[in-house]
């Protein structure tokens, strides 16, 4: 039997993508695999399809990439919406733009109530309806200002929400108006006063640093490995690790952070660091102070373009890498 495909495998070739020598190659692997249920873990079926959707966009190959993003839609029936926010937008760049903006337009409610949606605006401006996008986005700030006018007593939990929700949405907005040469309207000004004051937000803020410590797939494994007492404190896999710090993030911006970042930890600068100091590596504290001894050495600001390459080092794009799977 051939070889089960592993997330870890997956996130290599969503790396090499079109780059790669033999990028049909890597669509015949993660298709072969799902095809002969051979993907080590379930869940990541509809994500393979995805990664190799991607390879086949970015080499031009629309229809086939059509078919496994219908396919990725049916691998993960209970949560699919980015998968059929892909498939939307390739049904718009193939010509079919009333299929297209028909699968869009049922996903566009999520922009009101999810603060990790913009995907589906960003197939609406990839797919070359800018417009629209500036059009649903401002009817999504619309909305969610309208609810807070209206519900004076939601819990903090649903004040927090929505104030992701509108910083979010003012900042893409403003993004794109910005981009095609618009002059600045009142949503625009909200956006620069929402970006303004978060820049001092993190000051006041209880639950943790503006940076965060990350520990590169290598490093993680053999920090672990070193101090098995970690385990007791860290999650059980580098997967979980990097969708853990991803999720800190999003709990940080939504509560008004800005200018966040992340260190990369190695378990040999972790050891020079306590010896220095003389303090207990598998302490909380020692970690904290060597993150903090990292700062000048280089921060990796977060989040990074949606199009670009993700945070976490596995060379994929963030919007297929860790932005889709910390959804959860």
């Amino acid at each position: 039997m051939s070889e089960l495909l592993t997330a870890d495998r997956i996130e290599e070739i969503a790396a090499l993508g079109s780059e790669s020598p033999d990028p049909a190659a890597l669509v015949a692997e993660l298709v072969g695999a799902v095809d002969e249920g051979r993907v080590a873990d379930p869940d990541d079926t509809g994500y393979a399809l995805l990664v190799a959707v991607d390879i086949l966009e970015q080499a031009g190959d629309l229809a086939d990439a059509l078919t496994l993003a219908t396919r990725a839609v049916a691998e993960q029936p209970d949560d699919n919406a980015y998968a059929r926010a892909v498939r939307g937008g390739l049904l718009l760049r193939l010509g079919r733009s009333d299929e297209g903006l028909t699968e869009l337009t049922a996903l566009r409610p999520l922009l009101e109530t999810d603060p990790k949606s913009m995907y589906v605006v960003d197939e609406l401006v990839e797919s070359g309806h800018a417009e629209l996008a500036l059009e649903w986005l401002t009817g999504a700030l619309d909305a969610i200002l309208e609810r807070t006018r209206t519900q004076q007593h939601a819990s903090e939990d649903a004040q927090d929400e929505a104030a992701a929700m509108i910083y979010g949405l003012a900042q893409q907005r403003h993004d794109l108006r910005e981009e095609a040469g618009l002059p600045h309207d009142e949503y625009d000004n909200l956006a620069d006063r929402l970006r303004a004051a978060s820049t001092h937000a993190l000051d006041a803020l209880d639950d943790g640093p503006a940076t965060l410590l990350f520990w590169p797939k290598a490093e993680f494994d053999a920090l672990l490995v070193r101090w098995p007492v970690l385990a007791e404190s860290h999650p059980p896999t580098w997967d979980e690790h990097r969708t853990t710090v991803e999720r800190a993030f999003v709990e940080t911006s939504a509560r008004g952070g800005a200018d966040l970042g992340l260190v990369n930890g190695t378990v040999d600068g972790l050891a020079a660091f306590a010896e220095r100091t003389g303090s207990d590596p598998t302490s909380e504290e020692t970690l904290d102070e060597y993150a903090d001894s990292l700062d000048e050495a280089g921060v990796t600001a977060w989040p990074p373009g949606r199009n670009d390459t993700c945070w976490c080092g596995s060379g994929a794009k963030y919007k297929k890498c860790c932005l889709p799977r910390s959804r959860g």
